[in-house]
């Protein structure tokens, strides 16, 4: 396929920039009225696709104006079903420092460390220009936590050595201590109507870019779809009986690389490390083998399923890397159903929604999604895909 099939326009005022928040008015004993903003991530509103009956519903039955929910979900699934989730962890990977002798201000993300005891990580720099080997970058008022350039990997890839002398945990402490929670640029870059940047980062959004059962560290953007997944969503799975595996696939940067081929067959996604236990596997197959539906949450967990799924539709555990790019016409070994966000045009992870929905159906509902308002992006609204 071509990449200008996955364009559309996506008006600026539908990118999510926060959790979806739903407002409260209570009133106290003396008719004073207070209102207040609650997150509900769980709240977000939900398109469902019918990959076989080619519905889309956008509103609950017999409800015309009141559009689904998330919370609606449990409606399409039964007792013993399973939810597949990507259990990766964030880190704080971006940095300020400043450059030696000119002072100026570099941003550094931090991609992958290389060596612990070399204290090498692996980096984008911006701007790379001002960048080269050789130079030092200060990160802290006392001068104690420096890195040296001692390598360009890309335009704006570097290799950095930290030059800190502690034990490895407290260094690492020292330089999460520093940085910001990884918002997309997309967020961050947001501008309001005069051109100004109106998305400062905040202390809240540690925990907004987490998920809350995220627990191997790793990853530099968080696992979207899972964000919407509550405590209290994660206890009602479980009420109503619907199992859970988890999976990780240490989400990179690179399912932001803008794609530059028309021609899909010749774009080359970046390496994503992944790992799927034994135990995972145990519990997937079993649930397959026991007729139940699995439902693949997010684009990481269908990329990472797949990297493993074997042509007798189970998985195998798994250690390495994955480099898996999926866009239409393509057969999804395992994944009965997927929910997944709303994303971006021309992005890799629209595209595998659309390899998972078919083509036509699902840039039929992302339409549909547009024209009613849904939002977009890590923490705008969903899609749930059904086979029937």
């Amino acid at each position: 396929m071509k990449l200008s099939q996955f364009d559309f326009n996506l008006p600026s005022a539908q990118v999510a920039l926060y959790p979806h928040s739903i407002k409260r008015t209570v009133t106290n004993e003396n008719g004073e009225e207070t209102t207040f903003t609650l997150k509900r991530p769980d709240e977000c509103r939900m398109v469902v696709v019918h990959k076989k009956s080619q519905k889309i519903e956008l509103n609950k039955k017999g409800e015309k104006d009141t559009p689904l929910t998330l919370l609606d979900i449990f409606d399409y699934f039964k007792e013993n079903d399973m939810f597949v989730f990507n259990n990766t962890r964030v880190f704080p990977a971006r940095l300020y420092g400043t450059k030696e002798k000119t002072d100026a201000k570099i941003e550094v993300f931090l991609l992958r460390e290389l060596n612990q005891e070399m204290r090498l990580w692996d980096v984008l720099v911006e701007p790379a220009r001002k960048i080269r080997i050789g130079n030092k970058l200060f990160f802290n008022e006392e001068g104690t936590l420096v890195a040296e350039v001692i390598d360009n990997t890309t335009s704006r890839g570097r290799t950095l050595r930290f030059l800190y002398d502690c034990p490895h945990d407290e260094f690492k402490e020292s330089i999460f201590a520093l940085g910001e929670p990884p918002l997309p640029r997309y967020i961050i870059d947001h501008k309001d109507s005069e051109g100004n940047l109106d998305r400062p980062v905040t202390e809240e959004d540690f925990g907004d870019f987490q998920t809350v059962f995220a627990e191997v560290e790793g990853a530099v953007t968080a696992p979207s779809t899972g964000l919407h997944f509550t405590r209290q969503m994660m206890k009602r799975l479980d009420i109503h009986g619907i199992k859970t595996a988890f999976i990780t696939l240490h989400c990179g940067l690179g399912i932001f690389n803008p794609i530059e081929v028309e021609d899909l067959s010749k774009h080359k996604m970046d390496s994503e490390e992944m790992h799927v236990t034994e135990e995972a596997c145990d519990t997937i197959n079993t649930a397959k083998k026991n007729g139940s539906s699995i439902c693949c949450v997010g684009a990481s967990v269908l990329k990472a399923t797949e990297t493993v799924v074997g042509t007798d539709g189970y998985i195998k555990p798994f250690d390495g890397w994955t480099n898996k790019f999926i866009f239409p016409p393509y057969n999804y070994g395992l994944a009965d159903s997927c929910l997944v966000n709303l994303y971006h045009p021309k992005s890799t992870m629209v595209m595998a929604t659309a390899a998972f929905g078919g083509y036509d159906l699902v840039m039929e509902a992302y339409h549909k999604a547009l024209k009613a308002g849904y939002s977009f992006g890590c923490f705008g609204d969903v899609m749930l895909i059904l086979n029937d």
